[in-house]
């Protein structure tokens, strides 16, 4: 079974950090190039950043760069997210996806992606 699991989230106050893990299982994260996305309560989903296969290039939404820097380790199947300098406007719901190929500009929709996994949570208290 083709699944990608997000962990990682919680409760963090102003100014902290989390580190966001996203492990996929049943198939080889190296040919697919990873998002991030996240939705707050009456918002759309958006994208944040993503990260190619060999994990070379990399793109950030503005409202993250400089504060949010997305990885991969291949050998263990498994992308991060690292956010520092933690708003309360960046409380949400955390997803990662999985986009078999290449992305480009259009890195940030939705319908580009072909697997999801499940969200966890972050929460950014003032």
């Amino acid at each position: 079974q083709l699944q990608l699991v997000e962990s990682g989230g919680g409760l963090v106050q102003f100014g902290g950090s989390l580190r966001l893990s996203c492990a996929a299982s049943g198939f080889t994260l190296d040919y697919y190039a990873i998002g991030w996305f996240r939705q707050a309560p009456g918002k759309e989903r958006e994208g944040v950043s993503c990260i190619s296969s060999s994990g070379g290039s990399t793109r950030y939404a503005d409202s993250v760069k400089g504060r949010f820097t997305i990885s991969r380790d291949n050998a263990k199947n498994t992308a991060y997210l690292q956010m520092n300098s933690l708003k309360p406007e960046d409380t949400a719901v955390y997803y990662c996806a999985a986009k078999f190929g290449r992305v480009g500009s259009t890195w940030w929709l939705i319908e580009e992606y072909d697997y999801w996994g499940q969200g966890t949570q972050v929460t950014v208290s003032s």
